[in-house]
């Protein structure tokens, strides 16, 4: 019974695959990346995603705030995150955005949208 039943769901899914008539274009979905902070290093430092995807850092710190400042686009700094915290930005433009850490000028990364 259990083989029966297993050769009629193979059947049914390898018979749904099939498609008549025009098919649809497939869209991505918005994805989130992470970056890590982690002894004052964005970890990783430099991400590529696509437009529309958000990236997030976590402060995964001890005892250390930061900030995620894209100072080359003009913008007031941030609040400062704490450890446990974190900051996410959407990203709608392609482009590559480099940042730092406001509190800490030694700790760079970049976001490449594509």
């Amino acid at each position: 019974m259990k083989n029966l039943l297993l050769l009629i769901l193979i059947a049914f899914s390898v018979s749904g695959c099939r498609s008549e008539g025009p098919t649809q274009p497939v869209t991505s979905l918005a994805k989130t990346v992470q970056v890590d902070i982690i002894k004052f290093q964005f970890v990783p430092a430099d991400v590529t995603i696509n437009k529309g995807d958000t990236v997030i850092w976590v402060n995964q710190e001890k005892r250390q705030y930061h900030s995620v400042w894209f100072e080359q686009l003009a913008e007031p700094e941030p609040d400062y995150f704490f450890p446990g915290e974190s900051y996410s930005r959407t990203f709608d433009t392609v482009g590559v955005f480099p940042y730092r850490c406001g509190p800490h000028p030694q700790m760079l990364g970049s976001v490449i949208v594509k």
